[in-house]
């Protein structure tokens, strides 16, 4: 039976059920639920409500394990506008597989009038995903998508709409920020230039740029990678709810033929 959370809280350790697993090494995460778990835990160590996250830098040390999983966080510079905090994700034994850091800042009183809405269709208008699998991980199970540009199968940029169908951590609300970086991680997933048979496109970090929390429960990755030789591919992604744009999700990738 499929898990009704991505994570259970257990004391002060997380454990990571199936819809949190990923599609490159069997019992490894998707980085988009360990992305989440770090976003949580840095919003409820936010020194002050006035400050929100701006921006979050992650490494993804090692690959995350199903659990248990040890969060800790860090203050690197306190302050009253500007506060710097590090995250740690730690695995059984206690050797660190992902890290981060979140800058917070209060936000802006002005507005200089450059809001727009999406300059494509709705979740309303999207397409199913076309990835099924009948084993329960990430990205079939923990969320749900609607393509309104491009497939996960085929090569190309692509434009879907991505929303959690379960809670991320059991018997707690969801905060729209989770959702953010759940599904800022699938950039180089839903727009790989390479064939998904023929090829690995991991990324061992992912930056998201935030400029406000989204509006609802869907939020649309508007995506395109790069693969050139001689250079480091990366996929860069436009990160909208159904108001406009909320911020901009960056991942270098690690581009290779897959291990036959």
């Amino acid at each position: 039976m499929t898990s009704q959370a991505v994570f259970v809280r257990d004391g002060d350790r997380f454990l990571a059920t199936e819809l949190a697993l990923g599609p490159w090494a069997p019992g490894a995460l998707h980085g988009g639920a360990p992305a989440a778990l770090l976003l949580n835990a840095f919003a409820a160590a936010s020194p002050s409500p006035a400050l929100v996250p701006a921006r979050i830098t992650y490494e993804f040390v090692r690959p995350v394990p199903v659990g248990p999983l040890g969060v800790r966080i860090e203050v690197v510079r306190p302050g009253r506008r500007v506060t710097l905090l590090d995250g740690f994700l730690t695995d059984p034994e206690g050797i660190e597989v992902a890290r981060a850091r979140a800058l917070l800042l209060v936000p802006s009183e002005l507005d200089a009038g450059t809001a727009t809405p999406p300059p494509f269709p709705g979740p309303e208008a999207g397409q199913v995903n076309d990835w099924t699998d009948e084993r329960p991980m990430f990205a079939t199970h923990a969320m749900e998508i609607r393509f309104v540009e491009g497939v996960f199968r085929e090569p190309g940029p692509a434009t879907a709409w991505f929303r959690l169908r379960h809670p991320l951590i059991a018997g707690e609300p969801m905060a729209p920020l989770e959702l953010v970086a759940a599904a800022g991680d699938f950039g180089n997933g839903i727009a790989s230039e390479l064939s998904w048979s023929e090829h690995m496109f991991i990324n061992p970090d992912l930056t998201l740029y935030i400029e406000r929390a989204p509006a609802g429960e869907w939020l649309a990755v508007q995506s395109q990678m790069r693969v050139t030789q001689g250079s480091v591919a990366m996929a860069e992604s436009v990160l909208w709810d159904e108001r406009g744009r909320i911020g901009r999700a960056i991942q270098a990738l690690l581009v290779g033929p897959r291990a036959t």
